[in-house]
């Protein structure tokens, strides 16, 4: 398993879950100083991140880049793959395209959690994840030609009412032969919606391509109460040699929460 932290570029967000904020070189040189493995990073608009540059950060760094979110697309653009309105949904496809993009060119995966949107109103849960499945089919589809696979994240009940828990988003995956899509499960999404954290991922095993590292409070692990030692046994048992990125709250400060997780990564992996 290989270590990374968070990135934000996106000011519509700032004291949210992400570590190091604002400016990328200072994002990547903290997170080698630190001793991570690669940074994820979120970003207001695919063209907001030169590639030429991100890739020079990875080689003076030696550092990957482990995904690139596409958050900002409803945080800051308000644009859901399961908007109502048909001109919205073919936008954040077009947003989310980008990323990809973006992504595929750093030898990266994209994320998609906050842009899946929900159902209410007219929209019926089934009619909404219909529209999910075209969107990821068709994201996928993009993402495959990058050489990626597409990360899919459940969320929380308080942040989307389409699917919480990991093997509901497994068999949503499988019941429309997503097969270029991977999970990306967050430990503390996980903390609100599953049973047993361990048993989820290993339930899921196959299908998980990504690991969101905070602990129950959503700062560092080792900061709240989340119990990551029967999780990290789940990860091996099931050969799981990805990330585990911290997108944590930058508390009691960036730094410092960098440097906890990376002290509670080398303890248990």
């Amino acid at each position: 398993m290989k270590s990374a932290l968070t990135i934000s570029l996106v000011p519509e967000v700032r004291g949210g879950p992400f570590v190091y904020w604002d400016d990328l070189a200072a994002g990547f040189a903290a997170a080698a100083r630190h001793g991570f493995d690669a940074v994820e990073i979120f970003p207001p608009l695919a063209n907001a991140v030169s590639i030429g540059v991100a890739r020079e950060l990875m080689e003076k760094h030696s550092l990957k880049v482990a995904a690139v979110g596409t958050g900002a697309g409803w945080v800051k653009h308000k644009l859901r793959l399961t908007d109502p309105d048909p001109a919205i949904r073919a936008k954040a496809r077009e947003f989310i395209y980008g990323i990809i993009n973006l992504a595929g060119y750093l030898g990266a995966p994209a994320i998609i959690g906050s842009m899946q949107g929900r159902w209410d109103g007219a929209v019926s849960r089934d009619q909404a994840l219909a529209w999910l499945a075209e969107e990821l089919k068709a994201l996928a589809e993009r993402a495959a030609a990058h050489n990626q696979v597409l990360l899919y994240e459940p969320l929380n009940r308080y942040e989307t009412n389409l699917i919480n828990r990991n093997a509901d988003a497994a068999a949503f995956l499988d019941a429309h032969k997503l097969t270029n899509v991977r999970l990306l499960c967050d430990l503390y999404h996980m903390n609100i919606e599953e049973a047993d954290l361990a048993a989820s991922l290993r339930a899921v095993g196959p299908r998980l391509g990504h690991v969101h590292f905070a602990d129950s409070n959503r700062h560092a692990i080792g900061f709240g109460h989340t119990d990551a030692v029967p999780i990290v046994a789940a990860l091996r048992d099931i050969g799981y040699t990805g990330y585990l990125s911290a997108e944590i709250l930058p508390l009691p400060d960036s730094d410092t929460a960098a440097a906890k997780t990376m002290e509670s990564f080398r303890r248990l992996v």
